[in-house]
């Protein structure tokens, strides 16, 4: 695992939730982060895309539910 990405994601998430990034661990998920919802899901979603200059579809971003999933998504993506 990239730990600068990690930590770059991992920061992104904690900035849309409006979190500190102690908060959010590297296996932070939907199930495990109080202030993960439908609605963060896609500000997070519009934040990912503009840092990383990719573009996800509906069903990318629908499996993005964590940190390692998300990861995932951006190397699909070649970020």
């Amino acid at each position: 695992m990239d730990t600068a990405k990690s930590e770059q994601v991992r920061q992104i998430i904690a900035d849309t939730l409006f979190m500190s990034l102690e908060e959010i661990g590297n296996d932070a998920s939907q199930d495990s982060v109080r202030n993960w919802d439908s609605l963060q899901q896609l500000n997070l979603v519009l934040a990912l895309e503009q840092t990383f200059n990719v573009h996800f579809k509906p069903e990318e971003f629908a499996a993005m539910t964590s940190v390692e999933k998300i990861l995932e998504q951006l190397g699909l993506k070649g970020a």
